[in-house]
């Protein structure tokens, strides 16, 4: 997940680190991932976000803010990302290739992490887009399957093509050194397309009013609880403002790092 484009002027050496780019995957025309190096120094929790980027024309850092896609035990890092034609750095950022230089920050931050959220029975993981980059942290953590008895990825895009890591999902990250076992017994993966046909079809919001977001997962009701249930939100506006409404009204509490409740967003990308 990504925010608008920040120009930050700054040394390098105060805030930055210098890291070299591994791999770049092009999922389709408008998406691409891509990993790098990542300090020994850098640590951040599952589902956080850091800025990176390029250096501008006028010879300053040109930065963004983008969720870390990798869990925090990884040794690269990785990274998720739409393709524009608009815009400082993005045009930019789709261009490189392994062996590049990228500027990555030294402070990771968010409130999609699991600190921010009070006890419950299943975690669901709503995202639309890019918003995914979070989920694929979290999911890879082996503390989210201690948490949470089940742990649902609902990823909603407009093209089949647009559903990033979609083998990777389905299989339940069967070939995950970490948490394949835990996986295979606790996640659950719903993507859903909505201007393409396939086997689910609308949006976030479509299915949770029709059911279909808590079909196949064991032992529910359809519909959310307060009591059992926790919910992050990442991805378009309009879904998040949605959704977070449609919560409050059936009594879940916002949480934050300072104060844990029953549903997240990361507040940097709306606001």
């Amino acid at each position: 997940m990504i925010a608008d484009d920040i120009i930050v002027s700054m040394e390098p050496t105060s805030s930055l680190s210098v890291e070299e780019v591994i791999s770049v995957h092009h999922w389709n025309e408008n998406l691409f991932s891509f990993t790098i190096t990542r300090p020994a120094s850098f640590r951040f929790r599952s589902g956080e976000f850091v800025m990176i980027g390029l250096m501008g024309e006028d010879g300053r850092p040109l930065l963004r803010a983008y969720s870390v896609a990798s869990p925090a035990w990884a040794e690269e890092l990785e990274f998720l990302s739409i393709k524009v034609e608009e815009g400082a750095l993005t045009p930019k950022l789709q261009l490189i290739q392994p062996g590049d230089k990228i500027f990555l920050g030294r402070k990771p931050t968010g409130t999609l992490v699991a600190d921010a959220l009070l006890p419950g029975a299943c975690l669901f993981l709503l995202g639309t887009g890019t918003g995914l980059a979070p989920w694929m942290s979290l999911i890879r953590d082996p503390d989210i399957y201690e948490r949470f008895e089940n742990v649902v990825v609902v990823h909603s895009v407009r093209r089949v093509s647009d559903l990033a890591y979609r083998t990777v999902l389905e299989a339940r990250l069967a070939e995950d050194p970490l948490v394949d076992q835990m996986a295979a017994e606790k996640l659950h993966y719903i993507p859903t397309v909505t201007r393409e046909e396939f086997h689910t079809k609308g949006r976030i919001g479509t299915l949770v009013e029709n059911g279909q977001l808590f079909e196949h997962i064991p032992d529910r009701s359809i519909c959310f609880d307060p009591e059992r249930d926790r919910i992050m939100l990442c991805g378009s506006m309009a879904m998040i403002k949605e959704t977070a409404e449609m919560l409050e009204e059936l009594g879940f509490t916002e949480g934050s790092n300072n104060r844990p409740g029953n549903f997240v967003i990361e507040r940097a990308f709306v606001d």
